[in-house]
């Protein structure tokens, strides 16, 4: 991932680096110095020299730079000192709150050549950019909806699809990034944009687990609600909310269960918290099957798989990863989210309604 990024006699200084040790340094988008993977060292030291042209008085000469440091990963803490010819340059030291600020540079595109696909992705871009697109993707859930059930439900569904991406922005929001707003899609459900890129592991959580989050405050006082007025379509929405909530926590990417699954996997760097990992999505796939929830667990044991396939690219992922701190929190948060909403199809399938308990069926089967 992107480190550090520094002025060096008048050029980019760019630092990159793993969890596993390894890292590279670049000047001026040249690779000057590397490093091989070594997890047990904090500590850094790159060197390099460059030539100078004196001018017509003065002979060629040679600077030497010098970048080392100490960097700790878990939490995060990177110490640094620049070196030239001896004399020190620059120093500081970043954290967290540092890289998540950081603005992510603009990659350097290629020239452009002409092709329908790319005609037809950037007619998709404006159309996106539009606002009225926003109206007609609208329109198209609300009649699709309405379709498959009833105008009433269809409204329902819809505000609990924007009450769920209401969620990833307010995250977005919080990190301060910017965002483009919620997208219906037609028998797909909502899409939440930003214009901006995340820099760390946390972030990723936090903006995919809110969604569902509001989704089971949401089922919550449905449910409340459901308790003191005996409207069965209060019950209804508890319940389907909480079904699609639930299936949006699968670990499957790009499903936000994935992303989060997947960043807490990322960030770990111990066979303890891999053991750790392992168990616990067994336990889940035990507990879902115990319950009768057989799809769940299925789909749980097919998620996990496709992480644990993906675990050893870890190391090239550009996200900070979770401190362990985090990496308790965010398993908690992730399961006790997921079993609020398991919780609410239960109980709600327990009445015998045959509508209510369609969920729990589809879960089971």
């Amino acid at each position: 991932m992107h480190l550090l990024e520094i002025e060096c006699l008048g050029k980019t200084l760019r630092l990159e680096g793993s969890m596993a040790g390894w890292q590279q340094l670049f000047w001026d988008g040249q690779c000057v110095s590397q490093i091989n993977a070594n997890a047990d060292s904090e500590s850094f030291n790159h060197q390099f020299s460059l030539k100078t042209d004196g001018g017509e008085e003065s002979e060629q000469g040679e600077l030497h730079v010098e970048l080392n440091g100490s960097l700790q990963w878990q939490p995060f803490d990177l110490q640094f000192q620049l070196l030239i010819n001896g004399e020190l340059l620059d120093e500081n030291t970043l954290n967290e709150k540092d890289i998540e600020q950081r603005q992510i540079g603009e990659h350097k595109k290629q020239p452009m050549k002409f092709s329908f696909i790319g005609m037809a992705g950037l007619g998709l871009k404006l159309l996106k950019s539009a606002k009225v697109i926003k109206v007609l993707f609208a329109a198209g859930s609300l009649a699709a909806y309405s379709w498959l059930f009833s105008i009433e439900f269809a409204i329902a569904l819809i505000l609990c699809l924007v009450f769920h991406e209401y969620g990833h922005i307010k995250a977005m929001k919080y990190f301060g990034l910017k965002t483009k707003g919620i997208y219906l899609i037609p028998f797909v459900g909502g899409l939440a944009l930003s214009d901006d890129k995340i820099n760390t592991r946390w972030q990723d959580i936090v903006i995919s687990i809110m969604g569902p989050f509001f989704g089971l405050i949401l089922s919550i006082v449905c449910l409340i609600g459901y308790w003191l007025t005996d409207i069965e379509i209060l019950a209804g929405l508890a319940v389907f909310n909480a079904l699609l909530n639930l299936f949006n926590l699968l670990p499957v990417l790009p499903l936000d269960g994935g992303h989060i699954i997947k960043s807490i996997a990322f960030s770990i760097n111990s066979k303890i918290g891999l053991v750790a990992c392992v168990l616990g999505a067994v336990l889940g796939v035990y507990i879902s099957y115990h319950f009768g929830l057989a799809l769940l667990g299925f789909l749980l044991a097919i998620g996990s798989i496709e992480i644990v396939f993906e675990y050893k690219r870890r190391h090239l992922s550009e996200l900070l990863p979770l401190n362990r701190y985090a990496q308790i929190v965010s398993a908690l948060w992730y399961i006790l989210t997921l079993g609020g909403l398991s919780a609410i199809i239960w109980f709600v399938g327990q009445t015998g309604n045959g509508a209510l308990s369609l969920p729990l069926k589809i879960l089971a089967s």
